[in-house]
């Protein structure tokens, strides 16, 4: 008997497996894939304000409309933040608010502030702010000294601006400011300096942290009273516009793209603190005939750190400095050093302190006593103070294990003597 199945069964099998095949087929070519979450057809877009709660300064903390109330600071970093001032913010405060402070938030626009009559202190640091609103908007009415109404910008009362650590990109504004005494505006996107020059009043300026390339004079020539000026971090080639500053006390340019000290001769008076570190500055570009080869008559801090300086020549001459900060440049032997001995040995020599750390000499096992001796004013080298005992690592964990041993000494005393007890 044969063991293959009839002819007709045969093929019945080969029709129903030649079906499945196809229908398998068929499915898979009219399958449809998963569905895919809407989030994943939004990557790199900003949804995070769609969700955020919105919440008004009123909604973190109650706000006072006594008269007599003429401080308000709420800060983000303390509980809720807050994401809009509000536009009838000034309705609901204090009318003789002087103080206005809403720090670390995420405040996008500024608004609500222009009733604020006497409002000399506007500070909304750390936030999200992407231009300087309203400070040209009108107060209600202001009152002359003639009884006479008259309308008056909420810029004119201000003397304190903070807005740094926003989003930034135009300060022209602030020339709705007459009366600014001192002006913040370091980390933001800002390109260029704008809208000072008619800011007499100015003391202190704070622009770190941006993109600025250029010290435009026709700006800062009209900063006659300006004592600070930061410009840290930005994209500056070269120190100019200072002409007219000769009040100046601090000046920062450090972390920028300097070769070259120059344009300080309006300085020499008035100048005691220079920050020009993290540039590309050597010996030649130090003692350019405008920079630091002039008489300086009252520069106690100079940082040169991580510049290009291989040696201290520039510095011999600087006889009212008493802090010198030229760490990580390329000084590689005491020779280098020799210009600063008469800083330190000079009668009524004032130079105490000195950071030459991270240079080749420091590597020279008698690094701080060479100093020392070459130096003897000095009272710091690097951080450590002279006479001051120096405690190695090693010295340290020695001096915990003592402690620890003489703790548990202790411990099994009282054990001891509760025992007997």
């Amino acid at each position: 008997m044969s063991d293959s199945p009839p002819a007709n069964l045969a093929a019945k099998i080969a029709s129903i497996t030649t079906s499945n095949d196809e229908n398998t087929e068929s499915a898979a070519l009219t399958a449809t894939p998963p569905e895919m979450p809407i989030e994943w057809t939004k990557l790199g877009e900003d949804t995070s304000s769609n969700s955020r709660p919105i919440r008004y300064p009123s909604d973190v903390m109650e706000i006072s409309a006594d008269p007599e109330e003429t401080y308000l600071e709420i800060i983000g970093t303390a509980g809720q933040k807050i994401t809009h001032m509000g536009k009838d913010l000034d309705r609901l405060c204090s009318p003789n608010l002087t103080h206005l402070i809403f720090r670390s938030h995420l405040i996008t626009k500024m608004e609500g502030y222009s009733n604020f009559q006497k409002l000399e202190l506007l500070e909304l640091y750390d936030n999200s702010i992407e231009a300087l609103d309203g400070l040209d908007a009108r107060n209600d009415e202001l009152t002359d000294s003639g009884g006479e109404k008259e309308v008056g910008c909420v810029g004119d009362t201000l003397k304190t601006l903070d807005m740094s650590y926003n989003v930034i990109r135009d300060m022209n504004p602030v020339k709705l400011c007459p009366n600014l005494v001192e002006l913040y505006l370091a980390n933001n996107k800002l390109k260029k300096i704008s809208g000072l020059k008619h800011l007499s009043s100015l003391r202190k300026i704070d622009l770190g942290a941006n993109r600025i390339r250029i010290m435009d004079e026709s700006e800062l020539s009209g900063l006659t009273n300006l004592e600070e000026l930061w410009l840290g971090k930005n994209k500056i080639e070269k120190i100019d516009g200072l002409s007219s500053l000769t009040k100046l006390r601090r000046l920062d340019v450090q972390s920028n793209r300097l070769t070259t000290i120059d344009n300080l001769t309006a300085q020499t008076q008035t100048l005691e603190e220079l920050y020009l570190a993290h540039n590309g500055i050597d010996v030649e570009g130090a003692m350019q005939e405008t920079g630091l080869a002039l008489d300086f008559k009252g520069l106690e801090t100079l940082d040169l750190s991580k510049n290009r300086l291989t040696s201290c020549q520039p510095f011999e001459h600087m006889t009212t400095l008493t802090a010198l900060w030229i760490s990580s440049n390329d000084i590689a032997i005491f020779e280098d050093v020799d210009s600063l001995a008469a800083l330190g040995t000079r009668e009524g020599a004032c130079l105490e302190e000195i950071y030459l750390e991270h240079n080749p000499i420091y590597k020279d096992a008698d690094y701080r006593t060479k100093l020392k001796d070459m130096i003897p004013s000095l009272k710091q080298i690097d951080a450590d103070i002279i006479g001051q005992k120096v405690v190695t690592q090693n010295q340290s964990m020695e001096q915990v294990r003592k402690w620890q041993e003489r703790a548990l000494a202790k411990a099994k005393e009282e054990i001891a003597l509760k025992a007997k007890k």
